[in-house]
């Protein structure tokens, strides 16, 4: 018998990627990147070059398309297998990245109307500009007392459904009224896909506040926000909301000639990104940390119970792994840090060095910064540079350097900033400990871990934790792919479930990273003075970063 296998397809911030795998052993065989056209748009819009105002961040929908029609056919002709040997295709996105459609499924963007207008556009995950709707959102809901407010740490996210529909009933009602639904991106591509609406229960669950028994939050409670509101959930987010691992629909004739797949092949409900990487981890059961690191960082567990606290961006039960509550947690940039600290900040004399010894400025970078022990720089720094999603959930918060001196060299910088992501992330692991949520061990995916030891290393001794890395570059897609053996199911070569598919498939690398004992000790002392730090900034004591950015936003 031929092997079989299935696709899967990440669409992340700045480009997709399909990746073919084999569903029997989880080998990758081939794997193409589309880098989006069009890119974040975050200053212009494209085609009118109207100039965007601050904290905003859109893109073509049309690019998600190219990636589909560029990538799909491309691992295809690599690897030489033939359509009958693809039982499935999964998909998943970042989130929340929403878009407007009319009433044929069509973007409205890609209307004459409305093509000109920025909230037409998708707004990608890190569109921030809905900050004050969620302040609204927030301070309405807990006056009300709302349950759901709750299971999201007791604050929304600009970044969410909720925010960014408020704002463009705010900003531009006509355009509100004019929009027939309200979608994620990940399944406005599925229904490009199977020609069917199938929302995700994930997406659903994390990004639009739905819970599996209770619903959306209530038309009561969007109404009294404004009586325009009401409706959304009924009129906007309207639709089946279908759990992880079901079949979204089979593959369409259209779809399946510009893929080079065949008609009817299995194409999985959509999940998002960090969270497809939980699976491919080998993750499937409770207390087990899952950092899902690139760009930003997503922190993952899973728990037989539900419960709240601070820092909880979302609990969704069934929403990772059927059978156990999801928990979500975030640092709304991680490694657009570093990029930025080489992109905007490094001397001209760091990037001649690096060329010299034939090394790219960031592995130059974590050379150097790997001579100085721990506290020898003398910096701390605050890891809010796109603002704070966990614990704080406040996007107008923004980011801090302590310690800076005119003997400070540019390695120790770039140190700081890589240990400022691991005291976050010891935060975001100290509030789900404090909630109830045990976390025994962590597990670390994403590009980031594969490329930068020292950052591990850090990690581990920030945390005192053990950390082990997935033996993929590609883990949301290769976790995507897996959903899409599940979509095919047994019958026809593929997996009944996730737990199944992750046992066969799912691979982590035999090294890890172990904590140094007397880095631990250093760190500790450290992180003590970051919570510090965190709160007096971060909490309202010292409201300095919200008046400059007010100040800023006022020029």
């Amino acid at each position: 018998m031929k092997p079989l296998y299935a696709i899967g397809v990440d669409f992340g911030t700045e480009s997709g990627r399909a990746l073919l795998v084999d569903i029997s052993t989880g080998q990758e065989i081939a794997t193409y990147v589309t880098p989006y056209t069009h890119g974040v748009m975050d200053e212009v819009l494209v085609h009118s070059g109207l100039k965007l105002e601050r904290d905003w961040a859109l893109q073509h929908p049309g690019d998600y398309m190219e990636v589909l029609e560029q990538s799909i056919p491309r691992v295809l002709s690599e690897a030489e297998v033939s359509p009958e040997q693809i039982i499935g295709i999964g998909i998943d996105f970042t989130a929340c990245t929403m878009m407007p459609l009319d009433a044929g499924g069509t973007p409205l963007c890609l209307t004459e109307e409305w093509r000109d207008h920025p909230h037409s556009w998708v707004k990608l995950w890190k569109h921030h500009a809905a900050q004050d709707e969620a302040n609204l959102i927030n301070e309405a809901a807990a006056s009300r007392g709302e349950k759901f407010l709750a299971r999201y740490g007791g604050k929304l996210s600009s970044e969410w459904m909720l925010a960014k529909s408020l704002q463009i009933l705010n900003e531009a009602p006509e355009l509100f009224e004019q929009a027939v639904l309200f979608m994620e991106a990940a399944d406005w591509v599925v229904m490009q896909l199977t020609g069917q609406l199938a929302r995700s229960s994930c997406t659903a669950g994390y990004k639009a506040n739905w819970h599996k028994r209770e619903g959306y939050p209530s038309k009561a409670f969007l109404h009294s926000i404004d009586p325009r509101f009401g409706n959304l959930v009924e009129t906007k987010l309207r639709g089946p909301i279908k759990p992880l691992g079901s079949k979204a629909g089979g593959l369409t004739e259209s779809m399946a000639a510009m893929t080079g797949l065949l008609p009817g092949t299995a194409v999985a409900v959509a999940n998002i990104d960090a969270h497809a990487m939980v699976p491919a981890v080998s993750v499937v059961t409770p207390g087990k940390l899952v950092l899902a690191m690139g760009t930003s960082t997503c922190h993952l567990i899973l728990s037989d119970k539900e419960v709240t606290g601070e820092g909880i961006c979302g609990v969704v039960e069934d929403g990772i792994i059927p059978g156990y509550y999801g928990y979500e947690a975030g640092q709304s940039a991680v490694g657009d840090i570093f990029a930025w600290y080489v992109d905007e900040a490094v001397p001209e004399y760091v990037r001649r060095k690096a060329a010299d010894e034939q090394l790219g400025i960031h592995e130059w970078l974590e050379k150097e910064a790997a001579q100085y022990a721990p506290g020898q720089s003398g910096l701390l720094a605050l890891d809010w540079w796109n603002g704070n999603r966990s614990v704080l959930m406040d996007a107008d918060l923004s980011g801090v350097m302590l310690g800076l001196t005119l003997q400070t060299k540019p390695a120790e910088i770039y140190r700081a900033l890589l240990e400022a992501t691991a005291f976050g992330t010891r935060a975001i692991i100290d509030a789900f400990t404090d909630s109830g949520v045990e976390v025994q061990e962590l597990y670390a995916c994403g590009g980031l871990p594969q490329r930068n030891r020292l950052l591990m290393q850090i990690y581990a001794d920030v945390t005192g934790k053990e950390i082990k890395v997935a033996d993929t570059v590609q883990t949301a897609a290769f976790g995507a792919a897996m959903f899409g053996a599940v979509a095919a199911g047994k019958v026809q070569g593929g997996y009944d479930n996730i737990v199944e598919a992750s046992k066969a498939m799912a691979r982590v690398r035999e090294e890890t990273f172990k904590p140094i004992e007397a880095h631990v000790r250093v760190y500790d002392q450290l992180y003590k003075e970051y919570k510090e730090l965190h709160d007096y900034l971060g909490r309202g004591e010292n409201g300095v970063m919200k008046r400059l950015k007010s100040l800023r936003s006022g020029l």
